[in-house]
């Protein structure tokens, strides 16, 4: 059977208009402000840095009041090292945080779309970037610009923040952990497209610290 142009037309509108359908569907207001969420995030870390013993999440609770929707009050992008969930060290439960996470909490395209979804469509106001102390990606880079396989990618892409500290007093793995961390945040602020939400969007980075627990926050 011939293809008519009509036909192309017809059914390019019809895949066009579900995907939109899909994607306005969840288009929340804002959860919280960035100014709050940010206090709701340095609250929950203070009381997991306080707390000898986890409290119960409402697991069961929480997962029947979020199965059929979600309004996280903020996008965390973090690495995947095992001992950094963010919702663990903000002490938060299902639906609360929009989670990005990989080697060395960088940013590229995916990490991007996947921020400016969370803003753009959950109603998250606030962005932080998550590093942390004795990171292994940002240790990697620390020893070389090359790496095997697709680890050469992440040690690349830190490459900015360890030539950025070196000969700068301090740790220089500490200090290039805050620095990677602050240049995510930037390209943040530069590449990700949120339109008229941008002036309602905080973008900030922190550092982890493995030992006490605490999350130390940028000056911006």
């Amino acid at each position: 059977m011939k293809t008519t142009p009509k036909f192309i037309f017809v059914a390019f509108f019809s895949l066009f208009s579900i995907v939109a359908i899909v994607f306005a569907a969840d288009h929340p207001v804002a959860s919280v402000s960035a100014d709050a969420a940010l206090a709701k995030l340095k609250e929950g870390n203070a009381r997991f840095v306080g707390s000898k013993v986890s409290s119960g999440k409402p697991t069961a609770a929480r997962r029947a009041e979020t199965a059929q929707s979600q309004h996280p009050f903020a996008i965390i992008l973090g690495c995947a090292d095992s001992r950094t969930s963010p919702e663990i060290v903000f002490d938060q439960t299902i639906g609360d945080l929009f989670v990005v996470r990989n080697a060395g909490n960088l940013v590229d395209d995916h990490g991007l779309g996947s921020i400016e979804y969370g803003v753009e469509h959950l109603g998250a106001r606030l962005i932080v970037v998550l590093g942390h102390e004795r990171c292994g990606a940002v240790t990697a880079a620390m020893a070389g610009d090359t790496a095997p396989g697709h680890l050469q990618p992440v040690v690349r892409d830190i490459q900015p923040a360890v030539q950025a500290v070196k000969g700068k007093p301090g740790d220089a793995t500490q200090l290039a952990v805050a620095e990677n961390a602050r240049l995510m945040a930037e390209k943040i602020r530069k590449e990700a497209h949120l339109g008229d939400l941008t002036k309602d969007v905080r973008i900030i980075s922190a550092v982890y610290d493995l030992d006490s627990g605490k999350v130390e926050w940028s000056k911006e």
